[in-house]
């Protein structure tokens, strides 16, 4: 009972700060809102598809949506994009943390306790994903088909908001706020923890089985399908996430000792001090460049085994059947893509709001304003460079492997289109940071020194 009421008190608390929110925090609580309006928009797309029995006659989709089968996949499909919504989530929760520092610290100085604290932040995402998820629940109901199981669609839009709050908490986990205004981070000395080594030496032991099959035989069949394909994209994106952080370490300690570049220096500087939140901010990213880098070229050995079973009359079924199943594939990658790239922008936001001071501190020194630019594209362009490659050729691999057994079947052409993906990503990547650039500049304020 007693603990009911303490989360009585701390939810008026995060109403109070919330509704007492400036002008500049606003646009903040807006991407969170809009975070959980997609993520609500998906969880009843999800529940409206597996609420139809049978055969249901769908006016849209080139027949994708009748059969119980097809609508299974495309649910899971749709549902996988949840993974990008939450890491956004979690990214619009940190900064948002960080803008509110002078306030957490006025709650620190009036008794509150570091987990209290980052309790009453997490709880203001939870009532601005509440607000998103009452948005597009409004928006999305009338479009629903009569079938659908509205207990499903109260669940989802009580769920997106006590999920969005149970993220922000997670993300805030290693915020402490200071009494005096400083907002830290505690950061582990070492690199990624025990679930992530556990995971990644339980896909790696998965993919050896997967490998060895056909050579020595198993109980499981494991074939070329989704499953496989999903163990072997994890395990790379593990292995991609792993080397942005340790690439990270490693070119900062390099850099700082033997370069003479102002830039290049205070993003070495910054690498070596935290290498591992990079790898953070881009463990979703690279898991899209494997899926998106893998589905390149496999779409093509779809699209070129399609059009040869066409022309010899060997289809079941309408062209336009397995091209919408295509198509639908690529647009959630690329909803995904925006996604974790709009994730990236407010990482790089996030970064800045929590060094300002620093910031400033150099800007005061000496340092121009050009020079925390280039450093800041540095500091996402050196270790998302080797992760990224990584992670590209890995989806490449698998695009390849695929051809290799549907070749056996049909002659199809060598997937190189699979290697601009990644291109294509590190180039965005890039672009997204920079977007963060205008904040730079009323970052390095001088008024920001009277709060260090």
């Amino acid at each position: 009972m007693r603990s009911l009421r303490s989360l009585g008190s701390d939810l008026r608390l995060a109403w109070l700060l919330t509704r007492g929110s400036d002008r500049r925090e606003w646009w903040r609580v807006g991407l969170t809102a809009f975070g959980a309006a997609l993520a609500t928009g998906i969880g009843l797309a999800v529940v409206a598809l597996l609420s139809l029995e049978g055969f249901y006659a769908v006016s849209f989709g080139s027949g994708l949506f009748d059969s119980p089968g097809d609508r299974q996949n495309v649910s899971l499909a749709v549902g996988l994009l949840l993974i990008p919504v939450l890491g956004f989530l979690g990214q619009c929760a940190r900064i948002g943390a960080v803008h509110r520092d002078r306030r957490l610290a006025a709650l620190r100085l009036a008794g509150a306790g570091p987990w209290q604290v980052r309790r009453i932040a997490a709880l203001e995402s939870g009532l601005a994903c509440l607000a998103g998820a009452v948005v597009a629940t409004a928006v999305v109901v009338p479009l629903l088909p009569y079938a659908v199981a509205w207990a499903g669609v109260v669940l989802v839009a009580a769920a997106v908001p006590v999920l969005g709050a149970g993220v922000s908490a997670v993300a805030l986990r290693r915020v402490v706020a200071d009494p005096l205004g400083r907002v830290r981070r505690t950061r582990p000395v070492r690199g990624p923890g025990r679930l992530f080594g556990t995971a990644t030496r339980l896909l790696a032991v998965t993919a050896a089985a997967i490998a060895l099959t056909p050579v020595f035989g198993s109980p499981v069949s494991f074939g070329l399908g989704p499953v496989t394909v999903l163990v072997l994209a994890v395990l790379i994106s593990l292995i991609a996430i792993w080397l942005s952080g340790a690439s990270s370490r490693q070119l900062g300690e390099g850099f700082a000792a033997g370069t003479s570049r102002p830039a290049l220096l205070i993003a070495a500087e910054r690498m070596r001090e935290d290498p591992w939140s990079t790898a953070r901010t881009h463990a979703a990213l690279l898991l899209v460049t494997v899926v998106g880098s893998g589905f390149a070229g496999v779409r093509q050995i779809l699209l070129a085994g399609l059009e040869d079973m066409r022309r010899r009359g060997h289809l079941g079924t309408r062209m336009s059947y397995y091209t919408t199943g295509i198509d639908l594939t690529a647009a959630a990658i690329l909803v995904a893509f925006a996604l974790v790239l709009t994730a990236l922008a407010v990482g790089t936001a996030e970064s800045l709001a929590t060094r300002r001071r620093g910031l400033a501190a150099q800007v005061a020194a000496g340092v121009p304003h050009a020079v925390l630019a280039r450093a800041l594209l540095l500091e996402t362009a050196l270790p998302l460079l080797p992760a990224i490659a990584v992670a590209g050729l890995g989806g490449t691999a698998i695009s390849f492997w695929y051809g290799a057994a549907v070749s056996r079947h049909t002659d199809v052409p060598v997937p190189y289109g699979a290697l601009l993906v990644p291109v294509g990503v590190y180039a965005a990547c890039v672009l997204a940071a920079a977007t963060s650039l205008p904040l730079l500049r009323r970052s390095v304020r001088p008024g920001e020194l009277r709060y260090a």
